[in-house]
């Protein structure tokens, strides 16, 4: 017997969801072992992931938020059969090391790990991969280092470049460069030591957000991808999220 688990966020939409789909499953129906629904939207998910002490479940989301770019549709006459024949998609996030207040933190990012100014004035950052400079002093609120899966999320917003789920690369983007005013970021291999430091950290303190949580007055952030980690999602077989990914790429080229 397969166990199966519904988690729902904390609305009358996913409780809906949630209600219909207890009344359509038996423990025995779906045929997946490890099954984890998610309803709810893209911070949801995240927030479920990386709660998760199991990496061998599989997690289907349903979509009851926004965009749900993580997620797949509800459908009250299709989502059994759906989920029965969804395809396994594993993601990798990135781990965030940050030094504050002289402690060392740690934290996982699935989509990005965001470096924003924390008050009005702009950041001063030095940004390198190992020990080569990509830039030695950066102007702007801040930079977003993100994974292929996070690249058509706030690094979008950020025009930052949409990556192909196997491509093996992280992106990085400037926050609203001030100095250099052009420079447009930089893509990495996956394997990169990123290091970002804050040149200027008692006039000019920022923050650093691994998906949505926040560290402040940091002043050394280190980022890898923790390939160790994979993440295994479900999606429907006529909408993947490489395939959400690649349309994404399609809407930004006819921009």
């Amino acid at each position: 017997m397969n166990k199966i688990t519904i988690i729902a966020d904390n609305n009358k939409k996913s409780k809906k969801i949630k209600k219909f789909l207890l009344s359509k499953i038996k423990s025995n129906f779906l045929n997946r072992p490890n099954l984890v629904i998610v309803i709810g939207g893209d911070g949801f998910m995240l927030q479920t992931l990386k709660k998760s002490k199991r990496k061998s479940n599989l997690y289907y989301g349903i979509n009851s938020g926004n965009y749900g770019f993580l997620m797949n549709k509800f459908s009250r006459k299709n989502t059994i059969k759906n989920i029965l024949k969804s395809k396994i998609t594993s993601i990798s996030p990135l781990k965030m090391k940050v030094i504050s207040n002289n402690k060392l933190k740690s934290f996982l990012a699935i989509n990005e790990v965001s470096v924003l100014r924390q008050s009005r004035q702009a950041a001063f950052l030095s940004i390198k991969t190992g020990t080569k400079f990509i830039i030695k002093r950066l102007i702007s609120d801040g930079v977003l280092v993100s994974t292929p899966a996070g690249s058509t999320a706030y690094n979008l917003s950020v025009n930052g470049p949409i990556l192909n789920l196997n491509s093996k690369k992280i992106s990085i983007a400037p926050i609203s460069a001030f100095r250099p005013r052009r420079w447009k970021g930089k893509i990495v291999s996956e394997r990169s030591l990123i290091v970002i430091k804050n040149l200027n950290p008692k006039k000019r303190p920022i923050s650093a957000v691994a998906d949505n949580i926040e560290t402040r007055n940091a002043r050394t952030i280190t980022i890898t991808s923790h390939n160790k980690v994979k993440f295994k999602l479900l999606y429907d077989t006529n909408s993947s999220l490489q395939k959400k990914i690649k349309l994404e790429q399609l809407r930004k080229e006819v921009r």
